[in-house]
């Protein structure tokens, strides 16, 4: 057996601990070291891993001390850029939660900079492995062209989740932290370029960074002729009546996440739910002679539905798979520069009043 991937974990909030937790259950990695600016989280999540790791309160720090082989970074985009170049230039691999920056130039300099120290990098595009998402996809690819594909994520928060909320919009709008998920989606629909974007957004309160918005929509437009729409809002004035809607229509009919437990009152906010499917339901177009449809809707129940911290281990693996086989990550990181550029140019258009032209 090789010996296992020494990683660095930057972040211990949701994200950054599911993704410790993962790397302590696969054999493949071993968590040499916690970085956290909190003494409390970092101790927290330290004793949940067994009790084995360094604990530190700075990110460079802890990099020169430890000497990983890789690093895992779940922190606010604000702080993505400059660590992903630090720990390139350390040697590491690198896991990096989405966004991957804050603006697209940052995230082409990561990209760059994964490239020319031959390391590699993956981006927390945790849809991508989750199977009902993958069947998702794949079934629109039998819809016909063009696309109609409609999407939003809408949560409505409060207490810390409201307190994580506002912090994450120092840096970035709602649009653009989860957005990227669901623009890679309609990427993935379509498999065309993109060629221009939308954008509108609002300020729902005072308690907001000056100059942020907490909603946010955006229309994008393929050169195939698909278009997609994706909303997402955060806060505690968030309606919880269609948060999540999550469908595609094309020429032949349409497929649509059915997500009941997603449905339910105070859903929006819990993020396992943000990922479950429980089914899907495709619908066929074709009419018989006297109009009426050829075929009834069908129903497909999915039985491989792995919470929250079972995805986080699905990528984890993958990021394990990437390191030990060499794999090539070009597409993948072309694919979130992609995502990513989408979203910027929808809170460009939102703040210009301009349709942003890619």
């Amino acid at each position: 057996m090789p010996d296992p991937i020494r990683i660095l974990c930057v972040g211990a909030g949701h994200m950054g601990r599911s993704h410790a937790l993962a790397y302590h259950r696969i054999p493949g990695f071993e968590v040499v070291g916690i970085v956290t600016r909190s003494a409390e989280s970092r101790a927290r999540l330290n004793a949940e891993l067994g009790g084995g790791c360094a604990e530190f309160a700075n990110f460079h720090e802890a990099l020169a001390e430890t000497k990983p082989d890789a690093v895992s970074i779940s922190t606010y985009p604000d702080t993505h850029a400059a660590y992903a170049a630090a720990a390139f230039n350390a040697g590491c691999h690198v896991f990096l939660e989405k966004p991957l920056a804050e603006t697209v130039a940052a995230a082409e300099e990561i990209v760059a900079k994964a490239v020319s120290s031959r390391r590699k990098l993956v981006i927390g595009y945790i849809l991508r492995h989750h199977p009902s998402w993958v069947k998702f996809i794949a079934l629109a690819h039998t819809l016909g062209k063009p696309l109609v594909m409609r999407m939003n994520l809408n949560q409505q928060s409060s207490g810390a989740n409201w307190k994580t909320h506002q912090a994450l919009m120092a840096s970035v709008s709602p649009v653009v932290d989860c957005g990227v998920h669901y623009v890679d989606v309609m990427c993935q629909m379509t498999r065309s370029r993109p060629v221009r974007v939308s954008g509108i957004g609002a300020r729902l309160s005072d308690e907001l960074p000056e100059g942020k918005i907490n909603y946010g929509a955006l229309q994008v437009t393929f050169e195939d002729g698909s278009v997609g729409w994706y909303e997402a809002g955060w806060g505690p004035m968030m309606s919880e009546v269609a948060f999540f809607v999550k469908d595609v229509v094309g020429p032949r009919g349409s497929v649509s996440i059915v997500a009941e437990k997603a449905a339910g009152e105070g859903q929006s906010a819990n993020v396992d739910a943000h990922t479950q499917t429980q089914s899907l339901r495709l619908h066929h177009a074709q009419l018989t002679p006297d109009g009426h449809f050829a075929r009834t809707d069908e129903t497909l129940r999915l039985e491989d539905e792995p919470d929250h911290d079972a995805l986080c281990h699905r990528e984890q693996e993958y990021f394990l798979r990437a390191i030990r086989e060499d794999l090539d990550l070009a597409d993948h990181m072309n694919d979130a520069l992609s995502s990513m550029r989408i979203v910027a140019a929808a809170d460009e258009s939102f703040r210009t009043g301009k349709t942003i032209h890619l």
